[in-house]
């Protein structure tokens, strides 16, 4: 004969059987077993909307990065190895200036273009960064030689010479701006980018002590580059620049090349520096006939993404100038 049980046995037996076995699985009328531990959140739940950040070229995402860690999601606007000075903004650097939080840009006049782009943007809560804010740029009155034509057209240094990073004490100053700026726009964040900054600063610290003691006795040398970059780098370690062309230029003209010659001989330089984009051919011609080696000098348009690329680079001009003067 078939035994029958009613609902009250079950409930006997169930409790029966968890008293056993410890184990709610047992039973169909258990609670479920999610319910007796401590709710956990889902992944997408523990992931904080991060800051949004755009930098417009490479030593400024460079610096930015540094300074952000994985704090902040940044983006860099122009591609490395682009040439900046004339670069004209596009639909995509619009839309991404519409969708992000904060744009960090190095200032004197060297992103012409962006003014226009924000205002294209049309983001009314972007904040914008002027990583050389507070810096006194180098103009017409510094120790800077041009012997190359005064640039009269629209991507002229009006503001002063943009090329502030190329100095490791003013590159501190502009990580510190961009870590002010950074904590101004995401303060929940700000030990981190205190704590991120202050390791950058700690190296660029060193980077510019190295770049002391290897150029003290060369103070005073000349070198002649083809390109207005590197004012700030001579200023700090008292060196002096002489710059035949302002802007980079993909092929140097016949007067270029007079005034390479007569440079050489006016300041009786022993270093010649130029980098991609100048007509190293017609250079290298040059460089033999006044018997003074051409060497690559490199102002950081382009380059790796890595924060520790800016350190790289700069290391790799220190040997090349300390192997120029020699």
């Amino acid at each position: 004969m078939k035994r029958m049980f009613n609902r009250s046995t079950i409930a006997k037996f169930c409790a029966a059987s968890l008293l056993i076995s410890g184990t709610l699985a047992s039973c169909t009328q258990a609670v479920p077993p999610q319910a007796t531990e401590t709710a956990q959140p889902s992944p997408a739940a523990n992931t904080e909307k991060k800051l949004r950040v755009v930098a417009t070229f490479l030593p400024v995402y460079l610096f930015t990065k540094a300074v952000a860690g994985d704090v902040a999601q940044v983006e860099i606007l122009i591609k490395p190895g682009t040439e900046v000075h004339e670069y004209q903004s596009t639909p995509a650097d619009v839309k991404a200036l519409s969708e992000t939080d904060v744009v960090v840009k190095n200032g004197l006049g060297m992103e012409e273009f962006l003014d226009n782009t924000i205002k294209s943007a049309q983001n009314s809560k972007l904040k914008v960064i002027d990583a050389s804010k507070g810096i006194t740029p180098i103009g017409e009155t510094s120790q800077v030689v041009k012997t190359g034509k005064e640039s009269g057209d629209a991507h002229s240094h009006s503001d002063g010479n943009p090329h502030v990073w190329l100095d490791p004490v003013l590159a501190k100053q502009q990580v510190e701006t961009i870590r002010d700026g950074l904590i101004a726009a995401d303060p929940e964040n700000k030990v981190k980018y205190e704590a991120n900054a202050a390791a950058y600063l700690q190296q660029l610290t060193a980077l510019n002590t190295e770049f002391e003691q290897a150029l003290n006795p060369f103070q005073d040398r000349t070198f002649i580059t083809f390109h207005d970059a590197f004012p700030y780098l001579a200023k700090r370690y008292d060196l002096k620049q002489v710059a035949v062309v302002e802007i980079p230029e993909d092929q140097l003209s016949p007067t270029d090349v007079k005034e390479t010659i007569d440079a050489v001989k006016q300041f009786q330089a022993k270093a010649l520096f130029s980098e991609p984009g100048v007509d190293n051919k017609l250079l290298n011609s040059l460089s033999n006939d006044l018997k003074v080696t051409l060497r690559p000098l490199d102002s950081l348009e382009a380059g790796e993404t890595d924060p520790q690329h800016y350190l790289t680079a700069m290391r790799s001009n220190l040997q090349t100038l300390k192997a120029a003067f020699k």
